[in-house]
């Protein structure tokens, strides 16, 4: 839309409903409708540079994406002693899979991207980005994650789902038969990590996932990270564990990711622009408000994502 003379992109979605967040826009660079999405990238009259759009929703830009890519990896890699094997659902645009490929431990990594548009819009418009697909360990899978998962048993090591919000192509990525399959795609000691959400808006879907998620992994913890262009500027991480194969009692302590269990090579920490080990421990630190509801099972007040969750589903019989 244009404000005096200029054009500008807001976000406006159903998901959070009477706000939006803004940029001007300098030049549209890609506007092209997929067999699942519409993939827009245009370059921002703003320190935020380039920015890529699905479905209207910011997705990533070239000055926050660091604050999400390397959490959403770096959290469950470090976590695990030794990550040989590593799955990635989503992140076409190649941020995850550039972090992962970090780790020198990692002998085989496989993406399940199912857009093929957003893979050649990240490797064109964000080559910075998606600089880990020439990597010899890389296996892309195109198609349905989920339905990939349900092939594998006892094999990763680490999986990583970059999913995008709940509602539309991606609202299985939050089922309780996709947490499933993930447990059972794990080998022992195994890291499973997943967007999920901001507690500022999407608490019952956070407490939803989180109890759910208890009857299968050993422990299962909340982080999030700091993301301006992201709804409430934050974003948050469900991390699912298990205790390793030869421990036989207090498998909370042996899965919990709150600590890393690995040190973060002074060459890396060097690259990285927003994980430390610091971080890592600090992320897990949530208000009040949230850690009564993610951890001590206070009621939500009021539904919030799940209501509109079910809206959508409703709306598409």
């Amino acid at each position: 839309h244009d404000i005096n003379g200029r054009k500008w992109f807001t976000e406006v979605n159903e998901q959070w409903r009477g706000q939006g967040f803004s940029l001007e826009v300098k030049e549209m660079l890609l506007d092209k409708k997929s067999d699942y999405q519409h993939v827009q990238v245009f370059e921002s009259n703003s320190p935020f540079g380039t920015v890529l759009l699905l479905d209207g929703v910011i997705q990533i830009t070239d000055l926050d994406e660091c604050a999400y890519q390397e959490m959403i990896t770096h959290l469950p890699m470090f976590s695990h002693a030794k990550p040989e094997r590593v799955l990635i659902i989503g992140g076409g645009d190649g941020g995850v899979l550039r972090e992962v490929c970090r780790h020198a431990s990692v002998k085989e990594v496989v993406i399940c991207e199912i857009d093929k548009v957003v893979i050649e819009a990240g490797k064109k418009f964000f080559p910075k980005i998606a600089s880990a697909w020439d990597d010899s360990r890389v296996t892309l899978y195109c198609g349905d994650g989920a339905a990939f998962v349900k092939s594998k048993e006892a094999y990763f090591d680490v999986i990583i789902c970059d999913s995008s919000d709940p509602v539309g192509p991606a609202a299985s990525l939050f089922a309780a038969e996709f947490y499933e399959a993930m447990r059972k795609a794990l080998r022992p000691g195994g890291k499973v990590c997943t967007q999920a959400e901001t507690t500022w808006l999407d608490l019952d879907l956070i407490q939803h996932l989180a109890i759910s998620a208890r009857k299968r992994y050993d422990s299962v913890e909340y982080a999030y990270t700091q993301i301006p262009t992201y709804p409430c500027g934050m974003i948050g991480f469900l991390i699912c564990s298990l205790a390793p194969g030869d421990c036989k009692e207090k498998k909370f302590e042996a899965a919990t990711c709150k600590k890393p269990r690995r040190t973060l090579e002074e060459k890396m920490a060097k690259e990285l622009k927003y994980y430390s080990e610091e971080m890592h421990s600090a992320s897990f630190v949530l208000p009040a408000f949230a850690r009564r509801i993610v951890y001590e099972g206070a009621k939500v007040e009021k539904l919030n994502k799940l209501a509109i969750m079910r809206e959508a589903a409703e709306n598409e019989k």
